[in-house]
């Protein structure tokens, strides 16, 4: 018996290891005949590592003293000084402020608008007159940052059209650019102009994937067209949805995308609304030479965005059955 035993686990052995080999084998083929592609992977691959992943490195300094023309990683531990300097630095919850409000007002615009819009654009069956539509939305999200800020800035000075019809209807003018109260809105609607085409996109690959038959099986319930595409369109792209909406939740606190438009239009006189926590470690690092300080304010905000990131995902994955990960 035990005899029989060995020998059956030998025999599982060797074909195991056989198996192994021929894996083994195999992979070293198909990366042979596929190496093209996998060369093209390795592109983006070093990229991130070394413009993404090497530089977090230096986030070390945000628990260091770094003073320039010394050691990149800092003189000295300062432990969690420049944390606790900031969590007591009014101008830092000003900044914090700024961004969640900034961010969750163009969240709450756009995200609707760009559904609807994709939804209202998957309509229209002209199909010249639906790629015209589609061409002339996403062309602002190709114009460059300083020449829409330019345009912005023209379309609300003194001397704009904004103004020249408000002195139409014999009000005085208004200068826009120079009041705390009026950055909000110009950083939402010029915001919406230049992504609502190009925001469409997924929504319109999603909907062109939809089985028909789901459709003619809707319209053959007695279902009406705003029904066929409540109950059909958009549960079917619910993932898609989930997706970004996870995606947009995770940057409520940080302004990357937006710091250039941000820094572009605001000015001492609109920094109490328009201050946002990249402006603020900008003026830190550049400008005043506080890498430390600046440093530990942008690790704080990236682990907050981390947070939210997660707790959007998870909550997404209870309630929806959508996630991330």
């Amino acid at each position: 018996m035990f005899k029989k035993v060995v020998s059956n686990t030998l025999k599982t052995d060797s074909k195991m290891t056989e198996t192994k080999l021929n894996k083994s084998g195999s992979t070293a083929k198909y990366l042979r005949k596929y190496w093209q592609f996998y060369l093209l992977i390795l592109i983006p691959i070093l990229y991130y590592i070394i413009f993404r992943y090497i530089p977090m490195a230096g986030n070390i300094i945000a628990f260091r003293r770094y003073r320039a023309g010394h050691s990149i990683f800092g003189d000295e531990w300062s432990k969690l000084k420049y944390f606790k300097q900031f969590i007591g630095d009014k101008t830092f919850w000003r900044a914090f402020r700024n961004t969640l409000v900034l961010n969750l007002s163009y969240l709450i615009v756009r995200f609707p608008l760009t559904l609807i819009f994709a939804l209202l654009l998957n309509e229209i069956r002209t199909l010249w007159w639906k790629k015209f539509v589609q061409t002339v939305s996403y062309l602002p999200h190709f114009i460059s940052m300083v020449i829409v800020t330019g345009m912005v800035r023209e379309l609300v000075s003194t001397t704009g059209p904004i103004n020249h019809i408000l002195i139409a209807l014999g009000k005085d003018p208004i200068s826009f650019i120079a009041f705390p109260k009026y950055f909000s809105t110009i950083f939402v609607v010029s915001g919406v102009w230049q992504s609502l085409g190009w925001g469409t996109i997924l929504y319109l690959a999603a909907i062109a994937g939809i089985n028909p038959s789901l459709y003619e099986a809707a319209a053959v319930d007695g279902a009406n067209h705003f029904q066929r595409v409540w109950h059909v369109t958009i549960p079917c792209i619910l993932p898609t949805i989930t997706t970004l909406l996870i995606l947009d939740i995770g940057g409520l606190i940080g302004s990357g995308a937006s710091f250039e438009k941000i820094f572009l239009l605001y000015n001492p006189m609109t920094y109490e609304k328009a201050d946002v926590i990249s402006t603020f470690v900008y003026r830190l690092g550049l400008g005043s030479g506080n890498y430390s300080y600046a440093t530990a304010v942008n690790l704080f905000e990236s682990v907050l965005n981390l947070t939210l990131l997660t707790f959007a995902n998870k909550l997404s994955k209870k309630l929806s059955g959508s996630s991330l990960w």
